[in-house]
């Protein structure tokens, strides 16, 4: 049916409840509204669902969720394995716990029990809670960092990874089977609970995670002697990580750690934020207020699923904070591992650090640097996940570090995805050390650079909303991919991958060859001078989204060449 007679079926059917069809009535003579509601089914991508909360198809609300919870309770059904159970968690936005509710009694009428935690959780705690309880999945209920009128629904198979091929394409193809809503089942949460198919879970959890974390320091005599030394600001960004964070910096004996009262409790309507986004320099301005007033060492942010954590650290020549990327601070935790793993004897055999195609190619000279293997994978930490299960399996590499650009890491193998927490609680050792050596993060970062190269990297992103945008960012992928440059600015291209196609250009000869990856909707371009450029439609928001990376001699040298390469990255669009 075209997108009226959704619109008509969504008003009419007896299956959608009084305040959908409400909802629907108010804008029944908006017809672009209309159009964008029900012109498409909201997409059940790899991850799961992410869109803008509301009645429609191309929305998220509890029969989007419902929908998404039979096709993955049909999934688990023929695979056999219901009696495992899912574990489901959910961060602090609008509709968070009633979406998880939703989902919990979906799967309960369908015979799998879902273990459901008893307030929000992060993201990471999710993947260790499925791990811990032999659950067969897991779905956790965010939208990340997105602004607040989103929603998410993210799900993960029993590894504790987001699901990757075959199981991700395998619950697309049953979600996407399911043209009858009457054929959706759910149950009333009393007969849920009283069947055994409902169970509350969380403080054993917790106490399990916490475990988990602390096993990553590497030096508690340093944190010890630096305790009361060390002045944390820490903000939650109104999200889930609040409670985690501060438990394990107290726990760890930190004296001096400063939340942002205005940030500290849940608030789906991110009041003090135009956009909850570690990424976003504006979304510190409170933390940085206090920071200030503290003479605080480092500045920290989580996400509201607190996967993601953005930094600031004193740069005490100048008295100013200094903002981190996603890459450098993951790097500033990978050096410190690395370094003090090898001091100390406790390097494991066959060390690995997985990263992505997208993040910095100072990765590389550091795992140079210490003898690591280095492993890139297609953007998402669900890839780097993956690589985890696969060591477990063939017992091939040691797991030690994995990050990405877009400011996630994971310290340790109690989870299968980017983790803030322990990102937090490794910066505030990572953070103490140099205390201890009378330097500051920013000292550090810059005797890395000085060491290594002044590796810079940036992203530029094009939004193009609604459906005339998604033909608009197919068309520029096809222009890159049917004609790729030759040369960005004065950098030249060396060789051009197209992970959608599994090609690879070597430009200089033209011969063609294969690409070792899975297939993406990804355009690669390997340039001359330790330089590149990548893009890719973003999963999650109506973007596209250009990554680009340099090697610079100094400071100053790296941002002029990144600056030119970003300007001739839109020359070429």
């Amino acid at each position: 049916m075209d997108y009226r007679e959704a619109f008509e079926f969504w008003l009419n059917d007896s299956y959608f409840d009084e305040a959908t069809k409400q909802e629907l009535l108010a804008i029944r003579n908006d017809e672009k509204e209309v159009e964008d509601r029900f012109y498409k089914d909201l997409e059940f991508g790899t991850g799961g669902l992410r869109g803008i909360i509301g009645a429609g198809t191309n929305r998220m609300n509890i029969y989007t969720v419902r929908k998404a919870s039979q096709g993955l309770a049909n999934y688990i059904n023929k695979a056999g394995t219901g009696a495992k159970g899912v574990a489901i968690a959910y961060d602090s936005r609008h509709m968070s716990p009633e979406f998880a509710d939703e989902a919990a009694l979906c799967l309960a009428a369908n015979g799998i029990k879902a273990y459901v935690f008893d307030s929000l959780r992060p993201t990471p705690e999710l993947s260790f809670a499925l791990r811990t309880l032999g659950c067969t999945a897991g779905i956790v209920v965010t939208a990340s960092h997105n602004p607040p009128e989103y929603n998410g629904y993210k799900v993960y198979w029993e590894d504790g990874a987001q699901v990757t091929p075959p199981h991700d394409t395998g619950i697309i193809a049953e979600v996407n089977a399911i043209s009858d809503y009457h054929s959706m089942k759910t149950m009333p949460k009393e007969e849920a609970l009283s069947k055994g198919l409902y169970e509350v879970i969380g403080k054993e959890i917790d106490d399990k995670y916490m475990v988990e974390l602390k096993k990553q320091i590497i030096h508690p005599e340093v944190i010890a002697e630096m305790a009361n030394d060390i002045k944390i600001v820490y903000t939650p960004f109104h999200g889930t990580g609040n409670i985690p964070v501060r438990r394990i910096l107290d726990e760890l004996g930190f004296k001096n750690v400063y939340v942002v009262p205005e940030q500290e409790e849940p608030d789906g309507d991110f009041t003090t934020l135009d956009y909850p986004n570690p990424e976003d320099p504006k979304a510190f301005t409170l933390a940085l207020k206090l920071a200030k007033e503290k003479g605080a060492d480092i500045v920290m942010a989580t996400d509201p699923d607190a996967d993601r954590l953005g930094i600031y650290a004193l740069d005490t020549k100048s008295g100013e904070y200094v903002p981190f990327t996603g890459n450098m601070s993951g790097m500033l935790i990978a050096e410190y591992i690395l370094r003090e793993r090898k001091a100390t004897g406790t390097m494991p055999e066959n060390p690995a650090l997985v990263t992505t195609i997208v993040t910095t190619n100072l990765a590389h000279a550091v795992t140079g640097a210490y003898g690591v293997k280095e492993i890139d994978v297609l953007t998402g930490f669900k890839y780097i996940g993956e690589q985890m299960k696969l060591f477990d399996e063939t017992g091939s590499n040691n797991y030690v570090f994995g990050l990405e650009e877009s400011y996630g890491c994971l310290a340790g193998t109690h989870a299968r995805d980017k983790d803030a927490v322990v990102a937090v609680m490794c910066l505030s050792e990572v953070a103490a050390w140099c205390k201890k050596q009378g330097i500051t993060l920013w000292d550090m970062m810059i005797d890395m650079y000085e060491k290594y190269g002044y590796y810079k990297e940036t992203q530029y992103a094009i939004t193009k909303k609604g459906k005339e945008g998604l033909e608009e960012i197919a068309a520029m992928m096809d222009k890159l991919r049917n004609d790729p440059p030759k040369a960005f600015g004065d950098l030249k291209v060396k060789t051009f991958k197209d992970y959608k196609l599994h090609k690879t250009i070597d430009m200089a000869t033209g011969k063609e060859g294969e690409t070792d990856l899975p297939t993406s909707n990804v355009l690669y371009f390997d340039l001359e001078n330790d330089s590149w450029c990548c893009a890719r439609p973003s999963g999650t928001e109506p973007k596209i989204k250009f990554y680009m990376g340099i090697k610079g001699d100094s400071l100053e040298d790296a941002q002029k060449k990144l600056d030119a390469l970003t300007e001739a990255v839109k020359a070429n669009i």
